[in-house]
C-alpha cells in the first residue's frame, strides 16, 4: 500500500475514524453496509501489485481486485482490516503472515462485532478523553486500539469481542480516569 492514499484520509459514510488529540488513530468504525472498495487499497496499478495477485490469488480477473478488496486500516496499525467481497471461485492460496517486526503498540486492542440486536461502545483515548459513541447493528464492527466501554441496548443483543491474548482475567483491564 506504501505510495497510496493513507485510508484514514479517504471519506466514506460506512467508515469512521475515531484519533487521539496528537492524531493517532484509537479506533475505526467499519458498517456492515460498507461497498466503498474502490475508495481504497489496493488500486491495483503497477506492475508490482498485479505480480502479487497473480502470485497468490486465483481470481477470474486480478484487476477485479480493485473493486472487490478494501485496506480501511492505515498499515502501521497493529490490527488491519481488510474487507473482501470477491466472485465464486475466487481463491487465496494457502498461506500465513510472519511477524516481521515485534509488535509496537501501548495496549491491547480488540475487534468488537455486533451479531444481532443493538449496541453501543464509547470510544476513548487511554488518557481517558471520550472520542465519541457510536451503535453497532448486525454486521457492523469496530476495531478498538485504546479505551472504550460497551452497553446492550437491545434485549438477546449479541457482540463478538476478538482481543489480543494472552488471557490475563481482567490483570491488564484498567480503568479510565474520571470515568
Amino acid at each position: 500500500m506504501s505510495g497510496h492514499p493513507d485510508p484514514g484520509t479517504i471519506k466514506s459514510e460506512h467508515v469512521q475514524y475515531f484519533l487521539g488529540g496528537d492524531g493517532r488513530t484509537v479506533a475505526v468504525l467499519v458498517r456492515g453496509t460498507f461497498e466503498d472498495y474502490p475508495k481504497y487499497p489496493p488500486f491495483v496499478d503497477t506492475a508490482e501489485e498485479r505480480k502479487t495477485l497473480e502470485t497468490h490469488y486465483k481470481l477470474a480477473d486480478p484487476l477485479r481486485d480493485r473493486y472487490t478488496k478494501a485496506h480501511v486500516t492505515q498499515e502501521q496499525l497493529p490490527l488491519q482490516v481488510v474487507l473482501l467481497n470477491r466472485e465464486k471461485g475466487s481463491y487465496v492460496k494457502p498461506h500465513y503472515h510472519k511477524i516481521l517486526e515485534p509488535l509496537k503498540a501501548n495496549t491491547k486492542f480488540q475487534l468488537m462485532m455486533c451479531q444481532r440486536g443493538l449496541g453501543r461502545i464509547g470510544v476513548y483515548s487511554k488518557e481517558g478523553d471520550h472520542l465519541g459513541t457510536v451503535e453497532l447493528r448486525p454486521w457492523d464492527m469496530i476495531v478498538l486500539y485504546e479505551g472504550h466501554s460497551i452497553e446492550f441496548v437491545e434485549e438477546n443483543t449479541k457482540l463478538i469481542e476478538i482481543k489480543l491474548g494472552p488471557l490475563a482475567d481482567n490483570q491488564d483491564m484498567m480503568s479510565l480516569a474520571g470515568q
